[in-house]
């Protein structure tokens, strides 16, 4: 342990922070257990997928052009389709990011005329400009789509009531965001998002639900497509890229719905025959390979933040003891300077551009500046350790990532030891 200790003084941890955080870490190992073991399920079910559809060396050659017979790309997605229970997949370095898969979800299966319902909520951010909540070039709104949400009710569970009420002749698609997002709202298990689509779908068996899955993807033993989802949607620089898929996101489920995001994706009479892969394929596939164990490290990591920031008295969300359903931790400092301390702690702990203050910024997509810290080898990605927040009250940070827990374990401690320096935190006797 002495000697433990004295790499985190080398690398700026005073003793009263590793004292402090070696003490909660050692609360946790039963939880942690756990953790390891829905991992090793995850990994089975991955390595299942990957025999049946007999990955081969040969699925890791790229194609350029058209890409026409890519055999790795299509071997790809009947992994993906098998793991995650969909009936087809569409996994692709075309699709940009999050905002791009979930975007080519509502565009390719809504049409002028229906309507867009949210049960739960606002939506992420970014959304907002596809959606037309905020004017943009391009949105649903613009093509006709119309948009209804309702707001959770205080305790944060869904208001039945008025999604009974809201659903109407036009709705076409509900979307649910299972993380928080930029709110401090709790993330929704599967079992909870089962619960809504059967309640949707009850009162409109034909109506399509699409579960925005970023963040989600093995943190449990099972996936919303498993619970009645029509459609799971994600980003490959998150969970199930491994921290290894330089670029990409993947749309899941009913084949229609595929189907019909690929023919947005590329053309009409194109669809999934082209999209060549590039030569990226063996980190799509290596990425997913890893992804549930990168993911335990993560959900590690988040546990560890929860119960160091709660014991110091800051509100977590979720908190110390709850069930976890994605990997980001919410901490709520309430005033700008924690906040700020904070994600430079974060940056300080990083394998890339260690050396580099974040500063808030005005990130497009958002309104109110945001602070990102991230020092990660593949640029946005946040399945490495990375936290950010938009810079306005309740001074909250999103802390997410980490390719190891070790590494997570160290950006939070390394956050709290500028917390402490600065005389912004005072930590307990333990």
């Amino acid at each position: 342990m002495s000697n433990l200790r004295d790499y985190y003084s080398q690398l700026g941890i005073c003793n009263e922070v590793f004292d402090f955080c070696e003490k909660i870490e050692e609360s946790l190992k039963e939880r942690f257990a756990k953790i390891d073991a829905n991992a090793e399920l995850n990994q089975l079910k991955v390595l299942n997928a990957m025999q049946k559809n007999r990955v081969s060396a040969e699925c890791f050659s790229g194609t350029s052009g058209y890409g026409y017979n890519d055999m790795g790309r299509e071997t790809l997605e009947k992994v993906y389709a098998d793991c995650f229970k969909g009936e087809d997949a569409l996994v692709r370095p075309q699709i940009t990011c999050g905002t791009h898969a979930l975007a080519l979800a509502l565009m390719s299966n809504l049409r002028p005329g229906d309507e867009l319902l949210s049960p739960v909520g606002k939506p992420y951010d970014t959304l907002e400009e596809v959606i037309g909540i905020r004017p943009s070039k391009g949105s649903l709104k613009e093509y006709g789509i119309s948009y209804r949400q309702v707001d959770l009710l205080e305790d944060g569970s869904f208001d039945f009531a008025g999604i009974e009420k809201a659903i109407n002749e036009k709705t076409k698609l509900v979307t649910i965001q299972r993380s928080k997002g930029y709110q401090t709202r709790p993330t929704f298990s599967v079992d909870q998002i089962g619960e809504l689509v059967s309640f949707v779908k009850k009162i409109k068996p034909d109506v399509l639900v699409m579960v925005d899955n970023c963040y989600g993807e093995f943190v449990e033993e099972k996936e919303p497509l498993e619970v009645g989802a029509d459609m799971i949607v994600g980003s490959l620089i998150k969970n199930p890229g491994g921290g290894l898929a330089p670029i990409g996101g993947y749309i899941c489920g009913k084949k229609e719905c595929v189907e019909n995001a690929a023919y947005r994706l590329t053309s009409p009479g194109l669809g999934k025959e082209v999209g060549a892969s590039l030569g990226i394929l063996n980190s799509f596939y290596q990425g997913f390979f890893l992804a549930p164990t990168v993911t335990a490290s993560a959900l590690k990591g988040a546990i560890f933040a929860a119960n160091i920031y709660e014991t110091l008295g800051y509100k977590v969300v979720p908190n110390k003891t709850e069930s976890r359903h994605d990997i980001i931790q919410a901490v709520e400092f309430g005033q700008r300077e924690s906040m700020i301390a904070f994600c430079e702690g974060i940056q300080a702990a990083a394998p890339v551009d260690s050396y580099v203050t974040p500063e808030p910024w005005a990130m497009p997509g958002y309104d109110s500046d945001v602070i990102m810290a991230a020092g990660a080898f593949v640029s946005g990605s946040s399945i490495e350790l990375s936290a950010d927040g938009p810079v306005k009250p309740p001074y909250a940070v999103y802390f997410q990532g980490g390719l190891t827990y070790p590494h997570a374990k160290f950006g939070i401690m390394m956050s709290l030891q500028k917390l402490y320096e600065r005389n912004l935190v005072k930590l307990p006797a333990m």
